[in-house]
């Protein structure tokens, strides 16, 4: 990503802030020489030096299979088309252009796959609290019956990444 100083986010905080309030992660990585992107919700943990990017993928799924490859995980947060005001047009003779501003956060790790039973049901209640807490009826893995919820926790692994270097871009201040 080209990063120029003045659009370099230096909180740790506002980029994990993104990752929270934007958690739907591009995680890509390379599979026969070629890039492949997976769509996946995220969760954004304290662990290691930066931090930790948790989340699960169906076990069908080929991805958790490239566990201990170098990953990016890109998250989007807000971003606006910006078009040149009517006085910049005339303060400036018509020397303008639109833009596009945006808050974007790259993560950096290797991936890896989780297939711990007892992590995984911990990991689900986590995330499940955390996007059901503003429900008026909270669902809880634990409403489910326990036979279900262990037929569901063989169909899917765990992935892990160990944040080694987080950048983010703040360019401008998106509307959106």
């Amino acid at each position: 990503m080209y990063l120029p100083a003045r659009h370099r986010q230096h909180d740790p905080q506002a980029m994990h802030a993104l990752i929270d309030r934007h958690a739907l992660g591009m995680l890509v990585t390379i599979e026969d020489g070629l890039p492949l992107a997976d769509h996946i919700p995220f969760e954004f943990a304290d662990g290691g030096e930066r931090g930790l990017l948790r989340a699960h993928v169906a076990r069908a799924n080929p991805l958790w299979r490239r566990a201990g490859q170098q990953v990016l995980v890109v998250f989007r947060g807000p971003a606006a088309y910006v078009p040149p005001g009517q006085e910049e047009k005339a303060a400036s003779g018509g020397r303008v252009v639109p833009t596009w501003d945006y808050h974007v956060v790259h993560a950096r790790g290797v991936l890896r796959a989780i297939e711990d039973p007892a992590w995984l049901l911990d990991f689900l209640r986590g995330q499940t609290h955390h996007h059901e807490a503003d429900q008026a009826q909270p669902w809880s893995v634990d409403d489910a019956p326990p036979a279900y919820i262990g037929g569901m926790l063989k169909a899917i692994v765990g992935i892990e990444i160990a944040i080694e270097r987080i950048d983010g871009k703040w360019k401008g201040a998106p509307s959106v």
